[in-house]
């Protein structure tokens, strides 16, 4: 499996699509981060989802059949008030959670730059990007 960040050709939005949810890792703050899988380039890839925690209650709506239980498992989670939250799909148990029919748009994130002695940013030519892509929007196939 290899890394989403490795893959992407430049720093504009993009699509992703055949996504399945890996993890859930939230705390008591409104950012949530998705671990996930998508197939994408002709691979599977890994990546980190950024998204408030309201747009976790979206994508969670989407997973068809699995929506009420997963929903269910981070309400049980935020009541527990352990932070930070771990919620592990990715086992014979709790198996990856596909998200059919829907295409993310997400955006790239690169490392903040440091102030070098002088006062000036300072950091590679040419960063390369974080695995981490913030959500910009859900879209949903619709069948007719």
């Amino acid at each position: 499996m290899r890394l989403l960040s490795d893959s992407i050709a430049d720093d504009a939005d993009f699509f992703v699509e055949q996504v399945h949810v890996v993890a859930i890792v939230f705390d008591n703050t409104d950012d949530v981060t998705v671990w996930a899988t998508t197939f994408f380039d002709n691979d599977t890839h890994f990546f980190h989802l950024a998204l408030p925690f309201k747009a976790l209650d979206t994508l969670l709506s989407l997973a068809h059949d699995r929506a009420d239980a997963l929903q269910e498992e981070v309400a049980d989670a935020l009541a527990a008030q352990e932070w930070p939250a771990l919620l592990e799909y990715n086992s014979d148990d709790s198996p990856p959670v596909p998200l059919p029919s829907v295409a993310l748009k997400l955006s790239v994130t690169y490392p903040a730059l440091e102030d070098d002695e002088t006062g000036d940013e300072e950091g590679p030519d040419d960063p390369q990007p974080h695995n981490i892509f913030y959500l910009e929007g859900v879209f949903v196939r619709l069948d007719t």
